[in-house]
């Protein structure tokens, strides 16, 4: 078989969310529409979502929670800096605007990273293959630090870094998530040297902030895709290599963010609060069938592009 042009990990973010979630993650991954998986750990649904990633034998990471629901650190779930008036962590803008006050304790958070890392192992049975943070809370000040630590004492060698060429370009972003995603892309490359120094590794490309919920197509994908070959191929702008160029004809490694499943009951998942509107809403299913459409699996296929895992790498 002819060398992959690229290897794309199509990562399903928050398995463990709920059931509903964890049925479509499973079916895109079956169908060969996703190919490695983040697990929730505090989520309602993670002992489920932990069970049927060894049943189907997916790739698996750690989705690090510090913004959305309960703790799992006992010691962190009553008088914590990380939680807020009502016993839940802060939220994703609640938690970075306590970090930019200078609310947060690091030993808190890194406390609470250790655990999440723990009960990881017990649910799975092994390390995380990659660990991530949930609404990218990795890559802020401070928090990055504590992160590439804690990856570097338990030897889990990839992260994401999130920024995403051709994020500029996209008409359909709302200015207020416009902003958002800017502020991720602008803290996620100040993350790199950090990684860099801990030796965490991540791919050449990142995609995923364009393409969520409504806004995933099909051309919406290849147009990602090709910004991310454009960008890596020149070396310039917004390519997040952590390495020197490869070898001409060594793929181009890429991680595309995804998050199929089929829609929350409401009184259903969630990671101790209930699921949130965007688990509630017809975007889950939307992607879902976006991911499964034979017509994307055969342009993966037609121009070379190898889905696989962290570990492939």
């Amino acid at each position: 078989m002819p060398q992959p042009k690229v290897k794309l990990v199509v990562t399903g973010d928050d398995f463990g969310y709920c059931l509903r979630r964890n049925r479509g993650i499973v079916d895109c991954f079956q169908a060969g529409a996703i190919s490695n998986v983040s697990l929730l750990v505090n989520a309602s649904s993670a002992k489920d979502a932990a069970d049927l990633a060894k049943r189907h034998h997916m790739p698996i990471g750690l989705h690090a929670n510090l913004s959305e629901g309960l703790p799992v650190c006992p010691n962190l779930r009553s008088g914590s800096t990380l939680l807020n008036d009502d016993g839940f962590f802060h939220g994703k803008m609640g938690f970075r605007k306590e970090l930019q006050n200078g609310q947060l304790s690091m030993s808190e958070v890194e406390l609470e990273l250790r655990a999440q890392v723990k009960l990881f192992c017990e649910l799975t049975g092994h390390l995380p293959h990659h660990m991530d943070g949930h609404q990218h809370v990795h890559v802020l000040p401070e928090v990055r630090d504590i992160f590439a630590q804690v990856l570097s004492d338990y030897g889990i060698p990839f992260t994401r870094v999130p920024v995403e060429p051709g994020l500029l370009t996209c008409p359909w972003l709302p200015p207020t998530l416009r902003e958002f995603y800017m502020q991720v892309e602008k803290d996620a490359k100040d993350s790199m040297g950090t990684f860099r120094r801990h030796g965490i590794r991540w791919p050449d490309a990142y995609l995923g902030l364009t393409t969520m919920g409504n806004n995933m197509s099909i051309a919406n994908i290849k147009r990602a895709i090709g910004n991310a070959l454009d960008a890596v191929s020149s070396q310039e702008g917004e390519v997040t290599r952590d390495c020197e160029t490869p070898a001409v004809d060594q793929p181009i490694t890429m991680e595309l963010m995804v998050h199929p499943g089929y829609p929350s009951d409401p009184q259903q998942g969630g990671c101790g609060q209930g699921p949130d509107d965007f688990s509630q809403s017809s975007d889950r299913q939307h992607e879902l069938d976006t991911l499964m459409d034979p017509r994307l699996l055969a342009f993966y296929k037609q121009e070379r592009i190898q889905l696989c895992a962290f570990k492939d790498f």
